[in-house]
């Protein structure tokens, strides 16, 4: 069985014209959060927009695999701080989604760390669902 969480949004107007909020998700923790075109093509202005929330649900999903990941190995992360960076282009869709990754982790080399990184990479299950549509990278460096 799987694990089910949602979010629900409101519409008025059309694309260019219009603008939405997010008026709630699962949890609560976010909402209401802007939404208009502008805020996705131009300057945010306050707004946020599907780009993203894709960047923070890849980067927050990423760092708990890498986390998981170094943990399983016997060397659990200190700290980890990610950034995702995901690309709109206007006539292509979302094209990428870059990872930007530092961590302390004892016991563990630079190339180690890599290996790890990318390894989450592939293994995240946002990874999962982005694999094959957007390209996806990940740029690492222990702290």
């Amino acid at each position: 069985m799987g694990i089910d969480r949602s979010a629900d949004v409101t519409w008025n107007g059309g694309l260019f014209d219009g603008a939405g909020t997010i008026t709630s998700v699962t949890s609560g923790a976010i909402g209401p959060l802007g939404v208009s075109w502008p805020s996705r093509a131009e300057a945010p202005d306050g707004k946020t927009s599907p780009e993203e929330l894709i960047a923070a649900a890849h980067a927050a999903c990423y760092c708990m695999q890498l986390s998981h990941d170094l943990a399983a190995a016997g060397t659990p992360p200190e700290e980890l701080r990610a950034q995702a960076t995901v690309t709109l282009e206007l006539d292509k869709g979302i094209t990428t989604s870059a990872i930007v990754v530092e961590g302390k982790v004892a016991g563990i080399d630079q190339a180690a760390f890599q290996t790890f990184a990318d390894g989450a990479k592939a293994n995240c299950p946002v990874s999962g669902a982005l694999n094959g549509n957007v390209e996806l990278s990940v740029v690492a460096t222990l702290a």
